[in-house]
């Protein structure tokens, strides 16, 4: 019997293998790339990690309140920069130099008060890195914490939280993420799980929506795939149809498989067939390899109480950064977790009540993620894991509507731990009040290129034939922070 693609389609309609978009999209990135006829030139780095964690807080956490304290703000509170000795940064080249989109200087900084801390600091670890009050778990992990606390980035709305991701300003369109880039140049180290796989609500359509975890011209084939922590059905479209036993559904690949191999025997050099081929065998396997991952039966009361599993205020995230850890431990290559998601520009972004708001946020999300970093580290997983964190930007220095921050693209802090890179350290810093990022400035693909570099990959090896990048599309790795 022969089948062209349309007919197949509508046989394996019929067969009700319950697939869907996950058998054709982001299920095998080694054969989607064509084999291996482009591998050599993208891994010619010696990979110092194997894989990625990559935690995102959508909608803009206050930098001076987590990771670069400024106690200027306290000295000063109430009073206009110009007020201050602080106000030459009126004149800095970087709000003329700069594309910086929709970004008024009189909102919320200038023409407002300076906003003091609202949440006390200390030095932690041996390292004596300066770290919020409402990160204590994280602050426990200070001697393996890279601060960055010199980002900026060129969009000063909600826009910039597909830039983050991407390197690109959306009124550019929309590009492959870091986390597609990851799993286009490397593939997956699991042949039972996808190499990029996505956790929490991703980011409202305002921002970008799913974009922010997706391959654009790379293919559907590298995008994230959404994972559900719910061992009864953890993945959509990938459970079986009801009724339908596994012994059968076996035997419907069996059938498939022979329809494959007339198809490639007809067509030896078609790499699409093989990956058709293996990429429905890979959702057949992930049935079985993917509820296993959230099934936290294996792990010890000890381990759950570390995560905060057991408490309301965590159980969500700490159920996620749990899987995390499990997911690498497997070979998932990149694993992307968003946080935070209201439906709009997202939770961490503090116009107003930034005390109230950041307090039960910040509640919600320090255990998980420092038991996380502990429990790679006790597991000897940290070496070979990059753990990032981040949001689109930080706050500004001065109030809005009297408790809150206002949206700053200009300096803001992000941090690295494990996978290569040096710990106890800050890289970078903001002015005494926070504004600008005055030392080691990076651009957000600099940590895109960091990251790849880590994992072995040249972001310039990277590019696609017929598709033009622009040079900070590439980045530059930050050579100061890797060990």
């Amino acid at each position: 019997m022969e089948m062209n693609n349309s007919t197949r389609r509508a046989f394996l309609s019929d067969m009700g293998m319950g697939f869907g978009s996950i058998a054709l999209a982001s299920m095998l990135s080694e054969d989607a790339r064509a084999g291996e006829q482009i591998a050599d030139k993208l891994t010619q780095i010696a990979p110092k990690a194997k894989s990625v964690i990559w935690l995102f807080m959508i909608g803009g956490t206050s930098h001076m309140e987590s990771f670069d304290p400024k106690p200027m703000l306290n000295k000063y509170a109430g009073k206009t920069v110009e007020e201050t000795p602080f106000k030459e940064v009126l004149n800095s080249p970087f709000l003329e130099n700069e594309r910086v989109v929709a970004f008024d200087p009189n909102n919320g900084f200038i023409r407002n008060e300076l906003y003091p801390l609202q949440v006390g600091y200390k030095q932690r670890g041996e390292s004596g890195l300066e770290i919020s009050d409402w990160w204590p778990n994280v602050g426990d992990s200070a001697d393996d914490l890279c601060l960055v606390r010199s980002m900026w980035t060129e969009d000063s709305n909600h826009g910039a939280q597909i830039q983050f991701h991407t390197g690109r300003h959306r009124i550019d369109g929309f590009f492959p993420t870091i986390g597609a880039w990851a799993n286009y140049g490397l593939g997956s180290l699991n042949e039972n799980l996808p190499s990029f796989v996505v956790m929490g609500t991703p980011l409202a359509d305002c921002c970008g929506g799913k974009e922010a975890h997706r391959a654009n011209y790379l293919g559907p084939q590298y995008d994230g795939v959404p994972l559900k922590i719910d061992p009864n059905d953890p993945l959509p479209y990938a459970k079986p149809p009801q009724g339908v036993f596994k012994e059968e559904q076996a035997g419907e690949f069996a059938l498939l498989r022979e329809l494959n191999q007339l198809t490639a025997t007809q067509y030896p050099g078609d790499d699409a067939v093989r990956a058709r081929m293996k990429s429905y065998e890979l959702a057949f396997r992930m049935q079985t390899a993917v509820p296993d991952v959230v099934r936290f039966d294996g792990e010890t009361e000890e381990t759950q109480n570390l995560y905060g599993i057991k408490q309301k205020e965590t159980k969500d995230f700490g159920q996620k950064m749990l899987t995390a850890r499990r997911l690498v431990e497997r070979g998932v290559r990149f694993v992307q977790v968003y946080h935070g998601n209201n439906g709009g520009a997202g939770s961490w972004d503090s116009h107003k009540n930034l005390k109230s708001s950041h307090t039960r946020l910040c509640k919600q999300v320090d255990q998980p993620i420092g038991a996380l970093l502990k429990d790679l580290k006790q597991r000897g997983l940290l070496d070979e894991t990059l753990v990032v964190w981040g949001s689109e930007f930080g706050r500004t220095p001065g109030s809005q509507l009297a408790n809150g921050r206002d949206h700053h693209p200009f300096g803001f802090t992000i941090w690295m731990a494990g996978g290569g890179i040096k710990g106890g350290i800050a890289h970078g810093k903001t002015d005494e009040i926070g504004f600008h990022a005055v030392e080691n400035r990076h651009y957000v693909t600099d940590l895109h290129a960091t990251v790849l570099h880590q994992l072995g990959l040249d972001p310039r090896a990277l590019a696609v034939p017929g598709r033009k990048r622009l040079e900070k599309d590439f980045g530059h790795v930050i050579e100061e922070v890797i060990a």
